[in-house]
Order: C-alpha cells, then structure tokens, then sequence
C-alpha cells in the first residue's frame, strides 16, 4: 500500500465515484486510478468498492472501514506540514476561514483587522460558502476555521464553540405601517410580502418554525444568501425584511428602519468550529480566541486541552 494509492481511495469517496474527476484531482489518469483501486484490492485480498460493469457505486463493509483509517493517515500527513510550518515559520503562513456572508460582512471586521495587526505576514482566506459547504470544507482540510449558525454544532468530527447569540429583525422603508404597530406582532408582519433568507442560512428554520407554530402562512415572496440583497428589495418597496439584527448598520441603511423582533423569533447561535485531531496553528488558535475572548482567559479552556492533545 502507498501514499498514492491512499489518495486515490479517499478521492474516489469524495468525487462520489466519478473516476474521471478523480483523475483531474489527482493529475492522473483514469486507467491509471483503476490499475491503483485494483493493485490495492489484491494486495489486501478484499474488495472495497462496489461495482455495476466498469462503474463504481458504493464502498463494500470493508472499504467502508478503510476509508476511515485512510482518511487519519492522510489527516496525519498533513499535520506533519502544519507542525513543521509552525516551527520554521511560526509568524508566517495561512490561515483559511469558511464562513457565511453574514459573518464575513458583519461579526468579522474588527477580529479581521485585529489579526491582521497581529500577523501581518499570515494570508487570511475568507472563503464565503453555505453552512452545508463551510461543513465539508472542514472535514477535508481546505479550511481551518469554520463559521455559522447552521450544521457546525452537531457534526460529528468537528469541534464547535457558541460564538454569540443573537436575534432577527424586521427591516422596513422609512415611513412603513408596521412602524406604527406596538408591540409588533406576527399576526401584523403576515399581511405584508417577506423577503429574507434562503433555507439552510442564517437560521431561516426558526423564522419558518415561527410563523408555523403560530399557524400563519406568510407570503415568502422573495429569498436570498445574504442581507445586502434582502435590504436592497426591501428598499425598493418590493417587501419586509426579515434579517439578522447585526445585519442592520444605521449609517449604511439609511433609507429603512429596523423594527425589534427579539419577542417574537428564537434566540440563535453562531459556533466557531474546527476539525476533530487537525493541527492548528498558533496564529488560529489567536483568531479563535479574538472571536472568545473566555477562551484565552479561563485555564480550563477546551482550546488549552486541544493544544495539549493535538501534537
């Protein structure tokens, strides 16, 4: 078995069994991943893919097992870099985020330019996906922090921290109705057109367990990735808003007025995750405790833990 053959086994996982994007990863070509699929599976004496003709659909019960134990060596290997990295250039390297556009736009900046101050000499990757995507990035190692409110926390894998609470705001044109209604309810905000957030963002679950809840049946007329795009239509008249709370900068938005919703939409949490046994260098563990301050000031930190386990 070598290095090799190990990658090609966890890239056909990862390319769901497409061997000819196997081969465009790994620069290769496609008899050549067969030929190295096939020498391991005699070398072991097992097969571990399931096939249909040529094809590969499916990982047998051993494949299934292997592919976890190759994914430590290769998980291993490039801890190996990171630590020597850490060593040769300790001030010096970079250091890549996944993240959503909410944070990136609004809870990042002043931990951004703090970082930054601290390191100049790091390149700092924002990389701006979806929760599903941040998740991913994480557990094949093309991010070392991740950053969102959704599918971080229960992931197994990966090691999540509450980053900060916070709630939805109603967001609406100088000058709106709903600016006269108080307290604002929910029974007010259906009888205008919604326009907030696609599902699977910035907690668009607990908006539509909200209003389901209540037995109410919004009109969604409009959804999108980020607040800027919801801010821009509600402005043009089109709708209400429905966005995160810190999405909202007065001297940016001049033209609405954000209306207090914490009464009537769950409290959310956004969590600061990283993989499970990767080595992190000094520089994250600095830019996750700028995020946690408590992280850094209390003995007991898991972080402490995670560097003392992690070699």
């Amino acid at each position: 078995m070598n290095f090799q053959q190990l990658r090609i086994i966890s890239e056909t996982v990862r390319q769901h069994y497409n061997l000819t994007e196997v081969a465009n990863a790994l620069f290769t070509s496609q008899s050549g991943v067969s030929k190295h699929i096939k020498d391991l599976e005699d070398e072991l004496g097992i097969e571990l893919f399931i096939r249909k003709g040529k094809r590969l659909i499916g990982l047998t019960e051993p494949g299934k097992e292997l592919i976890k134990i190759v994914e430590r060596i290769l998980l291993d290997t490039r801890n190996i870099k990171r630590l020597a990295e850490q060593f040769s250039q300790h001030d010096q390297g970079q250091l890549t985020i996944a993240t959503t556009h909410t944070q990136a736009q609004y809870a990042l900046p002043p931990m951004v330019r703090q970082f930054k101050q601290a390191f100049p000499k790091v390149h700092l990757v924002l990389h701006q996906s979806s929760p599903s995507e941040i998740v991913s990035m994480l557990l094949d190692g093309q991010a070392d922090i991740g950053i969102a409110t959704e599918a971080l926390e229960n992931t197994a894998d990966l090691i999540s921290f509450p980053y900060y609470t916070w709630h939805h705001a109603i967001i609406v044109p100088a000058g709106h109705p709903l600016q006269s209604v108080a307290p604002l309810t929910l029974e007010a905000i259906v009888e205008f057109p919604i326009i907030t957030y696609h599902h699977g963002f910035t907690g668009r679950s607990r908006i539509d367990k909200t209003f389901a809840q209540a037995g109410l049946a919004p009109d969604f007329a409009m959804s999108a990735l980020d607040a800027d795009v919801i801010k821009t239509y509600v402005a043009l008249g089109l709708g209400i808003g429905i966005i995160a709370s810190g999405a909202f900068v007065p001297e940016r938005d001049s033209m609405l007025v954000k209306l207090d919703a914490s009464h009537l939409f769950e409290q959310n949490t956004t969590y600061i995750s990283i993989r499970q046994n990767r080595y992190l260098r000094d520089f994250a563990y600095y830019f996750i405790e700028l995020c946690i301050p408590t992280l850094r000031e209390s003995s007991e930190s898991p972080l402490v833990w995670l560097r003392s386990e992690i070699p």
